[in-house]
């Protein structure tokens, strides 16, 4: 079997394992194709073609770079287990990414946005989105989920009378079952009721006028739309959704160092809540603690330091 040939099996194994496909098979397609021109009889993946395919390219961005031949030192790793590499790609060749760090809403800012969400007009082009705006954010933010996952709730995924969420499309593609707090159950419940009468039967907790989930570009025009309304908007002119995610992040860790807990004992719980696969993209969120409570006696630096991440871009 020629290098190529393993490249759909390597893709069934990490679906196996619980990643996306879609996080490889576009760069794969794009080596398969390197291959077939350069190497089309080789069964052995060698040092020599891992190393010309992976020559930055005039278009390409540094974070794209390094994206681009992490996914390639996946496929070697899979080949090597199988004796079909001569070795394992070495990242240490590549350039150095700094991460983008997100900003985090201040209290007095989720107030005012949540509370601006509670006065949305309805608009001709998005009837309902005044029952809806004022929901689906507080369930992002309150559940610390990914944005996608909140727009792409199904009805049969929220119980209400038990107050559990299945979050089933995630960055993981894995899922997950998480309680839900009283409060917001109540909301989310009100909520239901009064969608019902007009969406009685639609699959989408939060159906959009045409009857699908809501796009990410509606999601995000509404937040800023909210964010505008606010006096805040001077000092940060635009936002994104996924910053709610971020924030609920720091505001656990910050109430658990609050309560004098370890950190390092605590951090799994937030792991599962929020759906990461390895644990040390938790331990990134530290990095967005305030200056001040990095000092504190609550984290353990000897037990974090080998799991949090290199300051890197994966977004």
């Amino acid at each position: 079997m020629k290098i190529y040939d393993f490249i759909e099996d390597m893709l069934r194994y990490k679906e196996s394992l619980g990643f996306s496909r879609n996080s490889y098979e576009s760069f794969l397609k794009d080596f398969k194709r390197f291959l077939v021109a350069d190497y089309p009889e080789h069964e052995i993946l060698t040092e020599k073609i891992m190393l010309e395919w992976c020559q930055m390219r005039k278009t390409e961005k540094a974070s794209g770079f390094r994206k681009r031949a992490t996914v390639l030192r996946e496929f070697s790793k899979y080949l090597f287990s199988i004796n079909r590499s001569e070795c394992i790609l070495s990242l240490d060749f590549l350039p150095k990414v700094t991460r983008y760090m997100p900003y985090i809403f201040t209290d007095e800012e989720l107030i005012d946005l949540f509370n601006a969400s509670d006065c949305v007009d309805p608009m001709p082009n998005s009837p309902r989105r005044e029952i809806v705006i004022p929901v689906i954010f507080r369930l992002i933010y309150f559940c610390g989920l990914r944005p996608n996952e909140g727009r792409e709730i199904l009805r049969e995924d929220i119980d209400l009378e038990e107050g559990t969420l299945i979050i089933r499309t995630n960055k993981s593609n894995r899922e997950r079952k998480i309680p839900l707090s009283e409060d917001i159950i109540q909301l989310c419940r009100k909520y239901s009721e009064q969608s019902a009468v007009f969406h009685p039967n639609n699959e989408y907790f939060f159906p959009s006028p045409k009857g699908k989930h809501y796009s990410k570009e509606w999601l995000s025009e509404q937040l800023n739309t909210l964010w505008q309304s606010t006096a805040h908007s001077i000092k940060i002119p635009k936002i994104h959704p996924y910053l709610l995610r971020h924030r609920y992040a720091a505001a656990v860790m910050m109430k658990w160092i609050d309560e004098g807990a370890d950190l390092s004992a605590k951090l799994p719980y937030l792991s599962a809540y929020m759906g990461h696969v390895k644990f040390s993209d938790t331990a990134y969120y530290i990095h967005l603690l305030p200056e001040n409570l990095l000092r504190t006696d609550a984290i353990n630096w000897d037990k974090l330091s080998a799991l949090i991440p290199e300051v890197m871009d994966d977004e």
